[in-house]
């Protein structure tokens, strides 16, 4: 499957009959890279979900490519080429590493394994562990590999570095960065690690309240200071 673009209009989403996300839209090219930032609370992983199929939606459309997606459930999402890495790493514990990727394989052959443990060498030492014997950070890299096995169009990964060791967050988003630019995915990323999220992504929008604050692209948002401090709470970090 190769990448598809995202086009997301007028959404407006939540639980149950709280409202989370309100009219919120945006576009990524086929191909494209787009960070989701903003401070705690502020509706990133809400946005992810609903994308994903995962809370209620009150108005809006989502497509991908020509295909509009929204009154589907999640799964049906995931066969039109959806893939989701949530901010809870979501294994199996009772697997070992090796049966999880079985999972994330889609039918495709067994000698695909090879690329995640290409990305992540860690996990080929660790293929014959138990899900449940993994260190955090081996969970969170366990969870991304076996998404990309599946090959989506569009990936959403919601804070994907969290519990990493920085020479693995470089190794890891350099592969999502060949990724993208090789056309075979789309990518969407919440990440409170900004700088690394800037420096992946070519656009990026700001939550704030559940509604987009801002919407530029990286190279724009690096050059805007107050704009940082202002809606993300940080500042001196970005180059």
């Amino acid at each position: 499957m190769t990448a598809a673009s995202l086009e997301v209009t007028g959404l407006s989403a939540g639980y149950g009959p709280t409202r989370i996300l309100e009219d919120i839209s945006f576009s990524v090219p086929s191909g494209g890279r787009l960070a989701v930032l903003g401070r705690n609370g502020m509706g990133k992983t809400t946005l992810l979900a609903t994308l994903a199929g995962q809370t209620r939606r009150y108005n809006g459309s989502i497509r991908l490519d020509d295909t509009a997606i929204e009154t589907l459930d999640s799964s049906a999402r995931a066969l039109k080429g959806l893939g989701y890495v949530p901010q809870a790493r979501c294994i199996f514990a009772s697997l070992t590493v090796e049966e999880n990727l079985f999972v994330g394989l889609k039918g495709r052959p067994q000698s695909a394994l090879e690329e995640a443990y290409d990305m992540f060498p860690r996990l080929k030492e660790r293929r014959k562990n138990l899900g449940s014997q993994l260190s955090g950070g081996e969970q969170q890299m366990l969870s991304t590999a076996r998404s990309i096995l599946g090959k989506p169009s569009v990936l959403l990964l919601d804070e994907p570095l969290e519990g990493l060791a920085p020479v693995i967050c470089e190794e890891l988003m350099a592969a999502l960065t060949r990724l993208a630019s090789s056309g075979e995915m789309t990518i969407l990323l919440v990440e409170q690690r900004i700088q690394s999220a800037l420096d992946f992504a070519e656009h990026v929008l700001i939550l704030e309240r559940g509604r987009i604050a801002w919407q530029g692209t990286s190279a724009e948002l690096k050059q805007q200071g107050d704009t940082i401090e202002t809606l993300l709470g940080v500042s001196g970090l970005v180059h």
